[in-house]
């Protein structure tokens, strides 16, 4: 497990990326990331620009593939005494990260001891509390969000006799019986299968997924999602997956491309598959919020974010510190983040630069990207939909996927499935907490 080989370098001391240099020498800041194609032009950019603005230090930018990928690089260059100073990781990597006691350096702790101006008010509540600690203490710097958005291809549904996008579960099973006469293949489809169908459905639901907050308020949560509107959702798709009115399409983003190539007319998937659609879809379409039950007390709540931070990693000079703080206030400029937004898809993290996105104008020309700001705000976030926080995420999701798959293939019930789910979860939420606290 990626916690522990971490967890017991925690006490190993970092060489520093620099030593006594002298005078006027660059101090080289190492970012390691995960962004490709357009994103990873727009993180060249982004330290491109800061070298430029200041000649005391050089931020370097390397990919080190997906996020899983980044994960797994920095926590074994962390074991070898040689960790980038900034580390992109995913957000279900929060918990990991946080056990990695002396691995990482809080940034609240970091901006105040380097005297940058560093308020944790500033962010949306939702990204707020999910990078922080039970005491508002924020852990990492808020970087790429995306959220879970419904795609529609307008065109597909007008020729099925649907006039409009569904808003809630009962439309999506009905429209999806339509799609399929029209698409034989797929009606409704989604990636990010655990994502989307346990931990956004159980946020926008106002419904646990774990106690102690969904794992914020501390390790020895306890996983709980087998619940009676949970299970609904995966007996209707179970039902609809027999003659594929839905679709599966995989446990990650890989199956994308059926929406885009006109065979899923309804796909489920990040907010931040916009610049692809955009580039790629030859159909008129839109995205929407995610549907609900409407017969959820609290239906819809509020969602949560996907996407990354920025951690810092321990053991690093002061010089760098120095840096790393400095670059994040870079970042933090609400013109820059209005620029992020709207070149990358990504969320503007910050009030302001929502605000500012919003009263330019940029909404009205482009409404799609303001549907997973909308979710995100719909209510203030409670303890079921601030976020989660579960150790060896990465892991346990597959499990969660394995136990679906399961039950689409027709070899357990929706109940047994997501019961199989929760125990097997349980199991390694204790692995990871016994592994944690040592």
């Amino acid at each position: 497990m990626a916690l522990r080989f971490f967890g017991a370098a925690a006490t190993v001391a970092v060489a520093v990326g620099m030593t006594a240099s002298p005078a006027l020498a660059v101090t080289e800041i190492q970012w390691w990331h995960a962004m490709t194609g357009p994103n990873n032009d727009v993180v060249v950019k982004l330290a491109n620009d800061f070298n430029a603005s200041q000649s005391d230090y050089k931020i370097v930018p390397t990919f080190k593939g997906s996020y899983a990928d980044t994960l797994n690089a920095g926590i074994a260059a962390f074991r070898a005494g040689n960790a980038p100073g900034i580390m992109q990781v995913f957000e279900v990597g929060t918990a990991t990260m946080m056990a990695a006691k002396g691995a990482i350096k809080p940034v609240s702790d970091l901006m105040k001891e380097q005297g940058e101006k560093f308020d944790p008010q500033s962010y949306l509540p939702a990204i707020t509390g999910y990078y922080s600690t039970a005491k508002g203490e924020m852990l990492s710097f808020p970087f790429n969000s995306s959220s879970m958005v419904m795609w529609a291809n307008l065109d597909a549904l007008k020729k099925a006799g649907i006039d409009a996008p569904p808003k809630t579960w009962p439309e999506v099973f009905a429209d999806a019986k339509k799609l399929h006469a029209t698409s034989p293949t797929c009606g409704f489809s989604s990636s990010w299968i655990t994502w989307g169908l346990i931990e956004q459905f159980s946020a926008w639901h106002n419904i646990p997924i774990g106690t102690k907050a969904n794992g914020l308020d501390g390790f020895d949560t306890v996983l709980d999602f087998n619940n009676p509107l949970e299970t609904k959702l995966l007996e209707n798709l179970v039902e609809l997956q027999k003659d594929k009115s839905y679709d599966y399409s995989g446990r990650t983003n890989t199956g994308e491309g059926r929406f885009t190539s006109g065979e899923c007319a309804l796909y489920m998937t990040s907010s931040a598959f916009y610049p692809n659609v955009k580039a790629n879809a030859k159909f008129n379409y839109t995205a929407v919020p995610m549907p609900y039950f409407p017969d959820a007390k609290d239906a819809p709540q509020n969602s949560i974010i996907g996407g990354a931070s920025l951690w810092v990693m321990g053991g690093k000079s002061s010089e760098e510190y120095k840096g790393i703080a400095k670059f994040f206030t870079f970042l933090s400029d609400t013109d820059r983040q209005v620029y992020l937004h709207e070149v990358s898809g990504y969320l503007p993290i910050t009030k302001a630069a929502y605000d500012k996105t919003k009263a330019s104008g940029f909404y009205e020309k482009n409404p799609i990207l303001e549907v997973p700001l909308k979710e995100l705000t719909n209510k203030p976030p409670t303890e079921n939909s601030r976020g989660l926080r579960f150790g060896g995420m990465v892991q346990m999701r597959d499990v969660w996927s394995e136990e679906i798959e399961a039950a689409l293939a027709g070899k357990k019930s929706a109940k047994d499935a997501l019961d199989a789910a929760v125990s097997r979860g349980n199991q390694m939420l204790r692995q990871f907490e016994r592994t944690a606290t040592k």
